[in-house]
């Protein structure tokens, strides 16, 4: 998979641009705050339909513009395919091979992405939300059952919890019954897919980490929550946990059961590294989570995601570099630096440079 051509409009900081990348290592280069992350931002956020650094699209519209459009044309071992999107205040359009996509799941996955940047260390410092973030956006690219398992999931946990919040306690209790049974179905098939993802993540992750570290440290990856093998299993077994919290949910006000609460167990050496890794060991661990979903990502689809590496060079000592160098062999890679000569040593790429959101010769 690659992108050979990017168009952005009024997006960010960019007021009509046009990137051309190559099949290998493209490098966008200059200052900080000229606009290398916005275009980063720009690629996954046609591969995914999301943005991992904002929650309203509306902000991706560059100031005084009344929409943006995000264009690209991209090419994989089925074909050439061209993804849009239009963001407007009231809304946005996503289209493929210029058709309106009606549902947003349609539109995510057709080129898959990975995206590491420091800010990615959240995936091991931070609280399970990141974690299920990290596992929902991978997945999602996989399955298209599981982002709408998802979908459903999310709205009638919504309902569910809103119910909760009622004053009339004998009505909670007589409705509760109908939403658990949809509840437990949806969160059965997300509970089977992030156990079988993490399943595959894990040695994987473990072989990337021994590499980046010279088997001097061990990572073990494994999933905080205790669920049969059958998705029908895993659904009765929820509905019982579901039926059993009800005082404690009326208490509450909100589902204190179910896949919105499981988390990843992160382990390095033995150690749980949400508590006791270096800053050092957390950028390790989670840049060997994301080298993993692109094995994984390559084993699925038959070929390589698109990578994205946004200003990671520069938290890396030299070793470490050069490992990640040597593993985007074969993969298109889209890496943001501010001084290219420092972090890549030689390798063969294509430089964009770039300066207050315009591509600089």
């Amino acid at each position: 998979m690659r992108i050979k051509k990017l168009n952005l409009q009024n997006f960010r900081n960019y007021e009509d641009e046009t990137f051309e990348f190559g099949e290998g290592v493209n490098v966008l280069v200059g200052k900080n705050a000229q606009g290398k992350t916005n275009c980063a931002e720009a690629v996954f956020y046609l591969c995914t339909g999301a943005s991992l650094r904002i929650r309203h699209d509306k902000q991706l519209i560059r100031r005084g513009a009344e929409r943006a459009r995000l264009c690209a044309e991209t090419e994989c071992r089925y074909g050439k395919l061209t993804l849009e999107a239009d963001i407007s205040e009231s809304g946005r359009e996503l289209r493929l091979n210029g058709a309106k996509v009606a549902r947003a799941v349609d539109f995510l996955g057709n080129m898959k992405s990975v995206f590491f940047s420091p800010g990615e260390l959240r995936i091991v410092q931070d609280g399970p939300d990141e974690r299920r973030r990290f596992l929902n956006l991978s997945i999602s690219q996989m399955s298209k059952g599981y982002a709408s398992a998802l979908l459903r999931y999310n709205k009638i946990l919504d309902q569910r919890n809103n119910l909760l919040k009622e004053r009339d306690v004998s009505l909670i209790f007589e409705t509760l019954p109908v939403w658990d049974e949809q509840l437990a179905r949806y969160a059965a098939t997300i509970v089977r897919h992030r156990k079988e993802f993490l399943g595959m993540l894990a040695p994987l992750a473990g072989d990337a980490h021994a590499f980046l570290t010279d088997g001097g440290e061990k990572l073990e990856l494994g999933f905080e929550g205790n669920y049969p093998r059958e998705e029908e299993e895993i659904a009765e077994k929820l509905q019982k946990e579901l039926e059993n919290a009800y005082e404690r949910d009326v208490r509450l006000g909100y589902t204190t059961v179910g896949p919105h609460r499981d988390d990843i167990r992160i382990l390095i050496d033995g150690a749980d590294a949400r508590g006791f890794a270096s800053q050092g060991q957390t950028r390790t661990a989670a840049l060997s989570m994301k080298l993993a979903e692109l094995e994984i990502f390559k084993q699925f689809s038959g070929e390589a995601p698109v990578l994205i590496l946004d200003d990671v060079m520069s938290e890396l000592d030299l070793a470490r570099r050069k490992k990640l160098l040597a593993r985007t062999e074969g993969v298109q890679c889209i890496l943001t630096c501010t001084h290219a000569e420092r972090v890549l040593y030689g390798t063969e790429c294509h430089k964009i440079r770039i300066s207050g959101g315009k591509i600089v010769s």
